[in-house]
């Protein structure tokens, strides 16, 4: 699950996060020690999506969309009522 972070986002001990172009479009930082996942990023508007596990406090969240639901193992179900977008829902809203 990712947390939609928005574009002012930033990092304490970035010396430490390694980025590299996952695709044309988005980025994918990680941690140069351990190898974690730290976020992800679209290029264009720097829009950060990152992991809800880093967070202390994640009550406040909710899960409310799925995305490339079009792409995803077959097998793969959740229960909850969410909005589900396809990949060309999403890059028709940009």
């Amino acid at each position: 699950m990712l947390v939609n972070c928005g574009s002012e986002v930033s990092f304490s001990g970035e010396d430490n996060i390694a980025v590299f172009d996952s695709s044309e479009w988005a980025q994918r930082g990680f941690c140069k020690s351990c190898g974690s996942n730290l976020f992800y990023r679209v290029k264009e508007n720097r829009e950060h999506f990152i992991p809800s596990g880093i967070f202390d406090d994640q009550d406040s969240f909710s899960f409310e969309r799925q995305i490339f639901i079009d792409r995803k193992p077959p097998f793969y179900e959740f229960g909850n009522d969410t909005t589900k977008m396809t990949e060309a829902e999403i890059f028709a809203q940009e």
